[in-house]
């Protein structure tokens, strides 16, 4: 920094610099810097670019209506909008950033005021630095507070889906979890297990349209875990979600064909659209409800297996009580009989009954007899 500035000019210049490094704001930083350098130039346009990934960007615009905050910066595109002198912010070999002005209403920029915007843009680049490492830190820990809150999430539905025993608290679960995590309006799922009636879920969609799902059920297994509609192959599931709206799409996987199902929610508020972070976060979801759906079937199956057996079990005490407890002792015979079906009913029975004469000189009918077939129905 020169002393040649001027008494005046570096009062002028701490003064900058103490508000500049005041503040870990980038852009009210980067607004003070510009507000600055014009009300103290009297120029009408204005802008500063700002290094961003790698990529220079506009990040300060005044009186330059055909430049957008964002734009990339192209120095030949400011020129021809009316900037007259461009200043690195920094170092010249790396600098942070540029700032442009058009050119001064009362007098051309002379050499001392040049020194002084050379000395005012040196000084803000510590502070440009300083902000853009706060910036991203408070991105850092914003994704950080995200990921924490997703696996909260994460954790309350592992819970609720373990003491869910049926599927469609399984899917009422799954589906309040993920329209509550996004706030929409529009959703549809539909589950499936051979041998068993489709679970539907449906918010603001036609359940009519997806709840024929054989024309498409043979196609999820080929799908990745997570997708956007608009990417899915043409196929008639794609026409019925475009139909509906639906925007994302959660295929429900399990270990065969026979097992599966979709999830498809519409968009969120605000046009907002879903980031890849999203899309992990339903597949964690959708991925743990899939094991959960498979548990509460097989409790179903478990549950129609164990009546069946009682039943089974209640038809072989009543068949049992239809053999005789004890047979006749005749002269010149000696009886004896125990029957020992398959399963636990069957189709065979015996018993000899009296049918003239009295006691054991009477006659006696032996009867044995087998139906075709095994199991209850030969019992019955």
């Amino acid at each position: 920094m020169s002393f040649s500035l001027g008494h005046s000019r570096l009062e002028a210049l701490l003064e900058s610099a103490q508000l500049l490094h005041s503040s870990l704001n980038l852009q009210d930083l980067l607004s003070h810097l510009l507000r600055s350098v014009m009300g103290r130039l009297l120029v009408t346009k204005a802008f500063i670019a700002v290094s961003e990934d790698g990529h220079m960007r506009l990040a300060q615009v005044r009186g330059l209506p055909k430049l957008k905050i964002g734009d990339a910066y192209h120095e030949s595109e400011v020129r021809e909008n009316g900037i007259r002198i461009i200043l690195p912010v920094g170092d010249e070999n790396s600098p942070v950033g540029f700032l442009g002005i058009s050119q001064p209403i009362q007098k051309d920029a002379d050499s001392d005021e040049l020194e002084f915007l050379r000395a005012l843009l040196g000084l803000a680049a510590g502070g440009i630095e300083n902000a853009k490492a706060h910036s991203k830190a408070n991105k850092l820990n914003e994704e950080l507070d995200q990921k924490i809150q997703e696996l909260k999430t994460l954790l309350d539905l592992v819970r609720g889906l373990t003491s869910s025993l049926e599927p469609d608290e399984v899917a009422q679960l799954l589906m309040l979890t993920l329209s509550g995590r996004w706030m929409v309006r529009k959703y549809a799922l539909i589950a499936w297990k051979s041998g068993h009636p489709p679970v539907l879920r449906f918010k603001g969609m036609n359940p009519d349209l997806l709840a024929e799902f054989s024309s498409y059920k043979n196609t999820i297994e080929d799908l990745p875990d997570s997708m956007k509609v608009t990417d899915l192959p043409e196929s008639s599931l794609k026409n019925l979600l475009m139909e509906e709206s639906a925007e994302v799409l959660f295929p429900i996987k399990a270990g065969d064909r026979t097992t599966g199902g979709i999830v498809a929610i519409g968009g969120r508020p605000g046009n907002l659209s879903y980031s890849e972070s999203d899309l992990d976060f339903g597949t964690g979801l959708v991925a743990q409800a899939a094991v959960a759906f498979e548990n509460a079937w097989h409790v179903r199956e478990a549950i129609e297996r164990k009546k069946v057996e009682q039943e089974l079990a209640l038809a072989a005490t009543i068949q049992e009580n239809l053999f005789p407890s004890s047979l006749p002792k005749l002269p010149n015979y000696e009886f004896s009989a125990r029957n020992r079906p398959a399963r636990q009913c069957g189709g065979d029975y015996y018993d000899i009954l009296p049918v003239g004469g009295v006691g054991s000189e009477g006659t006696f009918l032996v009867c044995v007899a087998d139906v075709s077939g095994k199991g209850l129905p030969a019992s019955l």
